[in-house]
């Protein structure tokens, strides 16, 4: 007796194959819509599904699928209950269930789209067919996802039907495929309804790209999810070992920072914070000054760029150790270079941060904290210069040290010149530590430098220890109810201070 296959899918690749082969191994093929007509035009005999159900398709396309004759065959135990019912109902057996869903992500996707659009591509039928034969995996084979036809083939061919253990593992991903599609569901509504909220409810859908070596210590499980169609997690990878997950958090802090500029930026991090960061002319000479600023911190870091490596840079790099380069491109002269290291993973990732704000989520015991990304317009115009002296000269350095103060872990004091860092303070419990920590850094270059600090000054200390390295410029947020302290300090010791109004924390 011939086996029965379900074929209704949005995803067509594979599919006139697929059904080809399934005929020649003796399976009917019933179908819908726009599936049954590519198959029927490949000359593959089709049962339309009004034929199965005796029932034509109604309200658009809206109803065809749900129907007993479809779910009753899919769902029923094979034991003399249920098929003695099938029978009596003159329904048969659905052995095998082909659904891929409308496509809501991409609709959603399309700035022209409009809601009637989007509410139009919310499958209904596609995921009861794919749960219903996903429940009933003892008897039933669910495929949503063209990859996995061959491997359904292949078992077809030895035995006649896919293993038991090959089903459950189809139904996992079947259910996991609907729930993914629900939250999309679930993430459009609450961003079309709470606009000035977080969302009521917040999911987390992603699909796993890597096992990971290991987490932040070898006893510690990890591995690494997609959950979009940029940044990191996309990155392609052409050499090296594989990515552990110290590397990966490295890796993004570094690439998050360097997508601030438009200019050639390199950025060397260690353990998530900036360890030497430069803005020049050409990547090179960026990298030059990057590396120059902490030579010590910066051995085995990560190096982030948002240019192409060419044949030179590629050739200091290897001279020294480095875990990952990260940029948007490499020459092929560059690869072969690289390949004398090769346990030095090279990463790239092309295109420009996506300007909408994503969700950042830290997982807390008992559950899980959203916030938005730190993502502000800031005007260095608006700055207010709350001192006597003003700051002389291009703005350029001011506006480096306050986008790097942005990227390092709090307490943060960053000092810059000449389009670099010279001493970095990043995580201390009090701020007077910090801005010691970046002091002795820069030692004598710290002369005429700017100082960033990522919250305001609670007391004029900061300011009198930066006046005798020799600072002459400092930003922060301003907002204490001490800022009088430091602006007077200031204003005592000749150093000219704006308040930005924007502190920018980093936990």
């Amino acid at each position: 007796m011939k086996r029965r296959a379900l074929l209704s899918v949005s995803d067509k690749v594979g599919i006139v194959e697929f059904a080809r082969e399934l005929v020649r191994l003796n399976y009917e093929i019933v179908s819908t819509g726009g599936t049954a007509k590519i198959l029927l035009e490949a000359g593959i005999e089709v049962l339309a599904i009004d034929q199965v159900t005796g029932f034509p398709e109604i309200l658009d396309g809206r109803v065809k699928t749900l129907h007993p004759k479809v779910h009753g065959g899919i769902l029923a135990l094979r034991n003399e209950e249920h098929l003695n019912i099938l029978k009596e109902m003159e329904i048969k057996t659905i052995d095998l269930v082909v659904v891929n869903l409308y496509p809501f992500k991409e609709t959603v996707a399309n700035p022209l789209a409009k809601h009637e659009d989007i509410i139009e591509n919310i499958d209904i039928g596609g995921p009861s067919m794919v749960r219903s034969a996903a429940k009933n995996y003892q008897y039933v084979t669910v495929i949503v996802n063209p990859k996995d036809y061959q491997k359904v083939l292949a078992e077809i061919k030895v035995t006649g039907d896919t293993k038991i253990t090959t089903r459950e593992w189809l139904a996992y991903k079947a259910f996991s495929h609907t729930a993914a599609y629900d939250m999309m569901i679930s993430a459009y509504f609450a961003k079309r309804l709470e606009t000035n909220a977080m969302p009521t409810y917040q999911f987390i859908a992603g699909e796993k790209v890597a096992d990971l070596r290991y987490g932040e210590n070898p006893h510690q499980k990890a591995a690494c999810y997609i959950t979009n169609d940029h940044g990191l997690a996309n990155a392609k990878q052409y050499q090296g070992k594989e990515l552990s997950y110290n590397n990966l958090m490295d890796a993004d802090a570094a690439w998050k920072l360097v997508q601030e500029f438009s200019e050639p930026i390199c950025a060397i991090i260690k353990h998530t914070n900036p360890c030497g960061v430069a803005v020049a002319e050409n990547i090179e000479l960026a990298f030059d000054k990057a590396y120059a600023a902490d030579e010590i911190s910066a051995f085995g870091g990560i190096i982030a760029v948002n240019a192409i490596v060419e044949e030179n840079l590629a050739e200091k790099i290897c001279g020294i150790f480095f875990e990952v380069i990260i940029a948007t491109g490499y020459s092929q002269k560059a690869l072969e270079i690289f390949k004398n290291k090769p346990n030095m993973r090279l990463l790239e990732l092309a295109g420009k941060k996506s300007a909408e704000k994503e969700s950042l989520i830290r997982q807390i015991q008992g559950g899980f904290l959203l916030q938005e990304e730190d993502i502000v317009y800031e005007d260095s115009n608006e700055w207010d210069w709350v001192t006597k002296e003003k700051h002389q000269g291009v703005n350029h350095d001011l506006i480096l040290a306050w986008k790097i103060a942005k990227h390092v872990k709090s307490n943060a004091i960053v000092l810059v010149k000449d389009s670099a860092t010279i001493g970095i303070g990043p995580g201390q419990t009090n701020r007077i530590g910090a801005a010691k920590i970046a002091l002795e850094q820069a030692g004598e270059k710290a002369s005429g430098a700017i100082l960033a600090s990522d919250a305001f000054f609670p007391f004029d200390d900061t300011v009198r220890i930066a006046a005798k390295a020799g600072v002459k410029t400092i930003i922060q947020p301003g907002g204490s109810k001490n800022d009088f302290l430091s602006i007077t300090a200031c204003d005592e010791l000749g150093i000219s201070m704006a308040f930005t109004g924007v502190r920018h924390f980093k936990h």
